[in-house]
């Protein structure tokens, strides 16, 4: 039973972060998951110390708020002229710096540290559950990460328009008189509570690289946004279970397993994709030469 829970939490976790990691990766976001992965660790540590419980509704809460606070910063270093990576850099850096120093300054007194809020392991999913009058509904991080792909799709489908061309043309979006910053931030809000909600549960690692490694297999396969979301989302899954049974047959880390078998797809995207792969390349760069 408790391979049925690791799997449907790792499938969870790459569907979530497989679709709104599409539009990152459309816009050219592909760290923004990473930035807030680690931005938000002082707004876990001032929830607690406001709430005095590690409640995972206050901790998401204080969690979201900060991420949210990761993008505005970002977002106003941009415009300021500072470089896209620059600005996410010192962002996120400056931020865990902060959370670093606050754990630091309380870990004496509170039972909170930096692998409690940010390195969970997902091997661990099956037996941290949830009770409802003494009667055992699963593992919390399903209904985390669930609620978390709930959001997400209800969000997504009911403004698929809007999103779509602010990705692919944020000044025709705004001349048609779409909230171009309105649809950015309920995005990065999406990509700040499927973060939060997955990271604490099954670690940093396999949230960032779903967010990443999948949507970008997905661009190179297909030109069509329904399409690479779907791709994204098949290719997350897969990986989640192929990885999964190779952490077993290594003995492995199982987060770590299931991105490298991310990253062995996307190495197959990458030189077999029908387009924009790279033996397609060579192939039509032969043709092009043999036809002068």
């Amino acid at each position: 039973m408790s391979t049925f829970w690791i799997l449907l939490t790792g499938m969870l976790v790459a569907s979530t972060c497989g679709i709104v990691g599409c539009f990152l990766v459309l816009r050219r976001m592909a760290m923004i998951g990473d930035a807030i992965s680690h931005s938000v660790l002082p707004g876990i540590v001032i929830a607690f110390l406001v709430s005095g419980s590690r409640d995972s509704l206050f901790m998401l809460l204080g969690a979201a708020a900060l991420g949210l606070i990761t993008v505005f910063l970002i977002q106003l270093f941009q415009q300021s002229g500072v470089q896209s990576d620059a600005s996410i850099g010192v962002v996120f850096t400056a931020l865990f710096a902060v959370g670093v120093v606050l754990v630091s300054m309380y870990t004496s007194r509170i039972d909170l540290d930096l692998d409690c809020v940010l390195y969970g392991e997902i091997a661990y999913v099956p037996w941290n559950t949830i009770e409802i009058g003494g009667i055992d509904i699963g593992p919390k991080a399903v209904w985390g990460v669930g609620f978390a792909l709930l959001l997400t799709v209800i969000v997504i489908a009911a403004f698929y328009k809007q999103f779509k061309i602010c990705s692919f043309d944020p000044t025709m979006a705004a001349a048609v008189g779409i909230p171009v910053a309105l649809f950015h931030y309920l995005l990065m809000g999406l990509v700040s509570v499927s973060t939060v909600a997955s990271f604490e549960s099954v670690g940093v690692i396999l949230v960032v690289g779903m967010l990443v490694i999948p949507p970008a297999s997905a661009y190179l396969l297909t030109d069509k946004l329904g399409k690479m979301i779907v791709y994204s989302v098949l290719i997350g899954c897969v990986s989640s279970v192929t990885g999964y049974y190779a952490a077993v047959l290594l003995d492995a880390s199982i987060a770590g397993c299931m991105i490298c078998s991310a990253g062995v797809l996307f190495l197959i995207a990458l030189l077999f994709s029908p387009r924009h792969g790279v033996i397609a390349r060579r192939i039509r760069q032969k043709r092009s030469i043999a036809s002068f």
